[in-house]
């Protein structure tokens, strides 16, 4: 049973292929007579009909729950929830507020689960920003990007996924939001270290291309003024890309907040990714459904 709670759940031959297999025209019907369920605790736009199109296009059918009509571990328990839906589905995609609930999932291991989104990591979106960035460079060889503010869940999947195909990532956040020890220590067993500093400057001196995310997440609001006023250095304008190469690309996981972790000149910029990268969440997580269900798929 394979199951897909972060990046580094696939080899980096997997992780290849699913880039590889993301981009066929004529994807493998790997769901063909099939369903999936997709439950979401958080909203969702492109995380819903990206999941809800890719599993129609591999020949199967998606099937969507909102967190009302479950209640997970409240109306009945995250496992005989998942025992249930492995009676009707082929896998189960879950977007949840804590990294427990997609664990405890796993760990009744009937089908495939796979991490839509938690706190701890997006490995649906780390795929297709990778492939945004191999669509536009060809490769990664010699390519480096700056991720800018909070090293959190989004980020920690990217840092993971570029450690295994040899993509260098620094990273500038305020003191306090950097990633932690354990985090590093898992990078450095990907035969990564990513170079963090405080300065954003520093981060993006030079880079291939700047990522940032929203400074506030759900279930973060509580904290907004004091992340505000925290992140204001990190915001992503043109005088702050200017230090990046000429032509750089710019990467954002979406919802934007405009006017706060990047302004619109660079987001609308014709350098701007985000589009493509929005996109790219329909096409990579076709590549990893078929490597998780049916292997290495020709």
């Amino acid at each position: 049973m394979r199951h897909l709670l972060d990046v580094d759940d696939l080899s980096p031959a997997e992780l290849r292929r699913a880039l590889d297999l993301a981009e066929l025209p004529d994807p493998p019907a790997v769901l063909r007579g099939a369903s999936m369920a997709l439950l979401f605790e958080k909203p969702s736009l492109r995380t819903r009909h990206s999941m809800e199109r890719a599993v129609a296009q591999l020949g199967g059918q998606p099937v969507t729950s909102q967190a009302a009509e479950i209640g997970l571990g409240r109306r009945e328990s995250v496992e005989d929830v998942t025992r249930t839906l492995a009676g009707y589905h082929a896998a189960v995609g879950a977007r949840v507020f804590h990294h427990d609930t997609v664990r405890r999932m796993a760990a009744v291991d009937v089908v495939p689960i796979v991490n839509l989104l938690s706190d701890v990591g997006h490995p649906m979106q780390a795929l297709a920003d990778l492939l945004t960035l191999r669509q536009v460079w060809g490769g990664f060889d010699g390519r480096s990007v700056a991720f800018v503010g909070d090293a959190n869940n989004v980020c920690r999947s990217f840092v993971t996924a570029a450690a295994m195909l040899g993509l260098e990532v620094r990273v500038g956040s305020p003191h306090g939001y950097g990633f932690g020890s354990a985090d590093l220590e898992r990078f450095a067993a990907l035969g990564c270290a990513p170079r963090c500093t405080e300065d954003p400057v520093e981060a993006v001196d030079g880079v291939d291309a700047v990522y940032a995310d929203t400074w506030i997440s759900m279930g973060q609001e509580d904290e907004a003024a004091a992340r505000r006023a925290t992140f204001v250095p990190y915001r992503v304008d043109a005088a702050l890309m200017a230090h990046a190469r000429p032509g750089a690309g710019f990467l954002h996981c979406l919802p934007a907040h405009r006017g706060e972790e990047v302004t619109d000149e660079v987001l609308d910029a014709p350098t701007s990714l985000v589009w493509r990268q929005a996109e790219n969440r329909m096409h990579a997580a076709r590549g990893v459904l078929a490597v998780l269900l049916a292997g290495d798929c020709t």
